[in-house]
């Protein structure tokens, strides 16, 4: 989420108290409440129904984030998947229902059961400020959600982490992808022996941040368990009038292109650009036309239902005539 989009949630998490200076009444509280057209994020807290359903799942747990935020006393920050929602990293197929926060000291951060309280050292380095919120840093949040998450959520968030530190649009800045790479293994290295330790330094070599959204972590995951050769990401192909076509995933040994369509792109009007959605699939079938006649490589499309388990990819790549060589 975009310092702006942020700001726009938090103007939508709304106390009981504010409600009140604003002409409502405790009986016209609950009443919205039990009618659904206000959703009660924890005791004292709401956002309009309407708003959320707006909402894609790490959008509601960040609303959530910001109640807990607010009612929060102490030195606990926030962290885990809710650290993860305040960075704007992706939790790919999971339910968020609990706040999470951490401390390096054993003090009762709430007896709310909305919130889960982890105990564990915090260095200097491991707390920053997002959004107004305490909370772990990105790398700090990384190495704790890549030991605990199931591995399709662990890969989508250690891409999504060094994205962020490496990307420049299309251009990748291999100094700060080094420097964010041996940050990790520092972390792993002081974190011998604790539980999840081993999925998580896979996870650290398995990463590639060139992957751009969390379908293609996932896909990229499903590829190496089918055995198929690592695919080039992000491939270039030199289209018409001078302008350039990127291709998600390139299998240079068959000659293929694999491309995660996402149900983002034809449904997000801002991903879109304000474009029809009929003209969005023209461009797209234009552009997959001329990929296909100046490479001469087949070119295999798969979307969310694909990548569910590793023999769904199977089949759905059977069907372009795709197999590991």
């Amino acid at each position: 989420m975009d310092g702006t989009a942020g700001l726009t949630l938090s103007h939508h998490v709304r106390s009981r108290a504010d409600l009140l200076v604003n002409g409502w009444t405790d009986r016209k509280i609950a009443g919205a409440v039990r009618d659904g057209a206000l959703h009660q994020l924890r005791r004292g807290w709401f956002i309009d129904s309407g708003e959320r359903e707006k909402l894609w799942e790490e959008e509601r747990h960040r609303a959530h984030v910001i109640a807990v935020a607010r009612d929060a006393r102490g030195p606990a920050v926030m962290s885990h998947s809710s650290a993860a929602v305040l960075w704007g990293l992706p939790l790919y197929g999971m339910r968020l229902t609990r706040v999470h926060m951490t401390t390096d000291a054993p003090h009762r951060i709430s007896s709310s059961p909305d919130v889960r309280r982890h105990v564990s050292p915090l260095r200097v380095d491991d707390v920053s400020v997002v959004g107004g919120i305490r909370c772990t840093g990105l790398a700090r949040t990384v190495f704790d959600l890549i030991r605990e998450l199931p591995l399709e959520a662990a890969v989508a968030v250690a891409d999504a982490g060094e994205r962020q530190m490496a990307s420049r649009g299309r251009e990748w800045d291999q100094d700060a992808r080094t420097s964010w790479r041996q940050g990790l293994r520092e972390r792993l290295e002081r974190g011998a022996g604790v539980r999840g330790i081993r999925q998580a330094r896979w996870v650290s070599v398995f990463a590639d941040g060139r992957a751009e959204s969390p379908g293609e972590s996932v896909s990229r995951l499903q590829l190496f368990r089918l055995g198929f050769e690592s695919p080039e990401l992000q491939v270039r192909v030199d289209g018409p009038d001078g302008r350039a076509y990127f291709v998600d995933f390139g299998l240079r040994g068959l000659r293929a292109f694999g491309e995660f369509d996402g149900r983002q792109k034809y449904v997000d009007a801002a991903l879109r650009s304000g474009k029809p959605v009929e003209q969005v699939v023209l461009e797209e079938k234009q552009r997959e036309d001329w990929i296909r006649g100046t490479t001469h490589w087949r070119f295999a499309r798969w979307d969310t239902s694909h990548i569910k388990t590793p023999r769904a990819l199977a089949l759905r790549l059977a069907a372009f005539g795709l197999s590991p060589s």
